[in-house]
Order: C-alpha cells, then sequence, then structure tokens
C-alpha cells in the first residue's frame, strides 16, 4: 500500500506537469535567445551605434584627404549713372545694366598638421572597437536576463504542477474523511477540517497559475514579441557544476565587455593628447584652383571683362601665442588620461568583487541543491507514511497536513536554489564573457 501511495503521487505530479507543457507550445532556451537576439530593442539601438562608428572610420573623417570645393556665382545690376570726366563733361546713362559670373573647382589638402590627423584617425577606430565591445555587452545582458526569466518560468511550471498535486492529496484527503464519516469512522469536523484546507490549495494553486501566466508576458516582452502568445517552457534546470573561479578570472579579464571598455576609453583618452599636442606644431596645405570669371559693365573702363586659369599655392601657420591656452588644453588631457586610468582601476576591483562574490553564490548553491533534494525524498517518504497511517486512523489529520506543507515547503526550496544556483552561474559567465545559448 505505501508504494501505492508514492506511485500515485508521482504521478499525479508528473501528469500535470505534462499537461501544462504539452497544452501550449513549447518553446526551448536556443529559440528563446534566437528570438531576442533578433528582435530585441536594445540591441537594435546599440548595432545602430557600432554602425554610426563604423561609418565614421575613413580617411576623410579623419582629416587626411584633401578637400574639394566646386563654386557658381553670377549676378547683376541696373543703375541709372552720372560720369563727371576730368574735362568738366558729364556722362549720363539711364539704365545701365551690369553683369558678372564666376565658377570654378578650389583644391585644399592640408598635409601636416602636427599628426593630429593621425591620432584623429587612431581615435575613430578605436571608438568603432568600443562600440562593438558595448554591444557585446549589451548582447549579454540580454540573453542573461532571458535565461533567468526562461528558468524562472521553468520553476514556476514545476511550482504550479505541485500546486496541482497538492491539490490531487487534499482531494484525496477529503475523500478518505467522507468514507470514514459515513461508515461512522469519522467526524464531521474532520471533513470541514480537510475541505478548508482543500480550498486552501485551491487557492493557492490558482495564485501560482496567476504568477506563470505574468511571468510569461515578461518573457515576451524580452523577446519583443505579441505579450499574449501561450508558451511552455522546459521544466528542467541543469546547472553547469564545472565551473573553476581562476579559469573565470583568466576569462573575465580578457574578455569582460565592462572590462574591455574601460581599457579602450584609457587609450583615446591617449590619442586625444596626442590631437591637443598637435597644436604646438605648424600646419602645412597645399591649395589649388580653377576659375573663371566673366563681367559686363557699360559705364566701366572696360565694357567687357573675362579671366579664366589655374591657381596654386602653399599655406603655413603655426600658433605662436593664443593666450596659454595650449598649455592648459594639454593638461586638462593629462588629468583626462589619470581619469581614465582610474575608471580602469575601479571597473576592474568592482568586477573582481563581483566575481568573487558570484561565484560564492555559485558554490553554496550548488551544496544547497544537494540538501534541498534529499530533503524532498525524505517530505515524499514521510508523506506516503503519513498517509497511510491517516487512513487507517492512526493519526489525526493534522499530522497528515503537516506532512503535506512539509512536502510542500521542501519541493519549493528545492526548486527554488535550483533556479538561484543558476542564476549564479548565469551572473558568472557574464561576468567573464563566456555567456552563450549552450
Amino acid at each position: 500500500m505505501k508504494t501505492k501511495y508514492i506511485i500515485c503521487f508521482i504521478a499525479l505530479w508528473l501528469a500535470s506537469a505534462d499537461q501544462l507543457a504539452f497544452a501550449q507550445e513549447r518553446l526551448s532556451l536556443q529559440d528563446a535567445i534566437g528570438i531576442a537576439l533578433k528582435n530585441n530593442y536594445d540591441i537594435k539601438l546599440v548595432n545602430n551605434e557600432v554602425a554610426i562608428a563604423k561609418n565614421n572610420v575613413n580617411l576623410g573623417n579623419a582629416g587626411i584627404l584633401p578637400v574639394a570645393v566646386g563654386t557658381f556665382s553670377t549676378g547683376g545690376s541696373r543703375q541709372n549713372t552720372v560720369q563727371t570726366q576730368s574735362t568738366g563733361t558729364e556722362r549720363v546713362t539711364d539704365g545701365a545694366r551690369s553683369t558678372n559670373m564666376a565658377y570654378g573647382v578650389g583644391l585644399d589638402w592640408t598635409i601636416f598638421d602636427g599628426f593630429r590627423m593621425f591620432a584623429n584617425y587612431d581615435r575613430l577606430k578605436a571608438l568603432e572597437q568600443q562600440g562593438k565591445v558595448i554591444a557585446k555587452g549589451q548582447i549579454l545582458t540580454t540573453i542573461s536576463d532571458v535565461v533567468a526569466a526562461y528558468y524562472n518560468l521553468a520553476k514556476q511550471q514545476q511550482l504550479v504542477a505541485a500546486a496541482d498535486s497538492a491539490i490531487d492529496i487534499s482531494n484525496l484527503r477529503l475523500r478518505i474523511a467522507n468514507n470514514k464519516l459515513d461508515i461512522g469512522r469519522g467526524s464531521k469536523l474532520d471533513v470541514l477540517s480537510a475541505k478548508v484546507d482543500y480550498n486552501t490549495d485551491t487557492s493557492t494553486y490558482l495564485q501560482q497559475k496567476n504568477l506563470l501566466a505574468t511571468y510569461i508576458v515578461t518573457l515576451n516582452q524580452l523577446l519583443a514579441r505579441d505579450v499574449n502568445i501561450k508558451f511552455a517552457v522546459d521544466d528542467q534546470i541543469d546547472v553547469d557544476q564545472n565551473l573553476n573561479y581562476a579559469a573565470l578570472t583568466e576569462q573575465t579579464a580578457s574578455l569582460n565587455p565592462d572590462l574591455q571598455s574601460a581599457f579602450i576609453n584609457k587609450k583615446i583618452a591617449d590619442l586625444n593628447l596626442k590631437q591637443v599636442k598637435a597644436g604646438r606644431y605648424p600646419q602645412i596645405s597645399l591649395n589649388s584652383g580653377y576659375d573663371f570669371n566673366r563681367s559686363t559693365s557699360p559705364t566701366g573702363f572696360n565694357t567687357k571683362f573675362r579671366a579664366n586659369g589655374l591657381t596654386y599655392g602653399v599655406t603655413a601657420s603655426i600658433n605662436i601665442f593664443n593666450g596659454f591656452l595650449q598649455r592648459q588644453n594639454e593638461r586638462n588631457a593629462k588629468i583626462a588620461i589619470n581619469s581614465s586610468e582610474l575608471t580602469y582601476d575601479k571597473v576592474k576591483q568592482d568586477i573582481s568583487a563581483q566575481l568573487a562574490s558570484a561565484y560564492q553564490n555559485y558554490s553554496t548553491y550548488l551544496e544547497l541543491v544537494k540538501l534541498e533534494r534529499g530533503n524532498v525524498d525524505i517530505a515524499k517518504q514521510n508523506l506516503d507514511i503519513t498517509l497511510e497511517k491517516y487512513r487507517l486512523g492512526s493519526i489525526a489529520p493534522l499530522e497528515l497536513r503537516e506532512a503535506q506543507r512539509n512536502t510542500i515547503n521542501a519541493n519549493n526550496r528545492y526548486l527554488e536554489v535550483q533556479y538561484q544556483s543558476k542564476l549564479a552561474e548565469i551572473a558568472l559567465k557574464e561576468l567573464s564573457g563566456t555567456l552563450n545559448i549552450q
């Protein structure tokens, strides 16, 4: 009989889980992450920023290439004029019309500016690299959020199944109490008590289903799709138990996006100083062009004028004194370098602390998973024995209810520590830059 109730309890639990899972579309973790990477708005926005940074990396934007400008102008006037010559003769012209037209192409090329253009080009490449690092960080964050939400749903599904099984046990208790009352071996009080507990378990089940529906909406929102889509997830919560702290530390130092971004900021600060120092050097430019000019003036010395031809030259300039701004700008750039170094060290220390805390949580929860798994087995055995004793009438209903509560609590604790250990694993992999869809 004992074995019978154990099999009955497990069968009811698994049947509830299967009914929940197969009644809806099943969404795998890989599919969820794939949908998020395709649809997530934050990833799309950061990818646009990366595209802009990539477009900005070109020789023209850095100031290395020459600039050619085409110009065209035309105009005219109509005037009444009075001209008095040296002989005293006056020349009066009414409605004298003058015209002018000019067009041409000018070329200006800075061939030396104290290496500012090259520093600027390197800075643009660094900004592109930083954009890619930020995009990687956003992708890791999105994957982390999706994985956490996915396994939260897995936990909630199991909690719903457990709550449903609790109703089955309470229903069985209610039937036994009614049967005892019918044959004169029970009391009305036991039936009423069993009915109250049955209603309580039903209320818990309905609340748990509501939580599950809410978390489904949350995951749909992360996937940037219709929030009303109904689906089920895989119940199994598998935790990677082979993470090594030393290996994670090495991976974090080379792969963590925040640390990489802080390092690139140091590089950008160094390049900014090079750009500022370029102000101490002369600037040399080549210029050339081709111009065409034509004008008419009936009242001028020449009534018509036309000219065209090539122009060329070299321009050189150097800053001699600008109110000590050059020295001030260099000092500020050096302070910015120091700030970037301090920021890098701070980010490195913060991430190291986060990694150490996450690994401590990870190790602790792995131990708790083993402990709570054993508690679940013990609680189920205890419930089976208690249920059999209740059926035989050798224990009070309160003892059965207490055994039932212990089983529910043990199962809930086990699911929670499983979930928390998975969150700790996700945090470690996100910090080390190794989080993926497996």
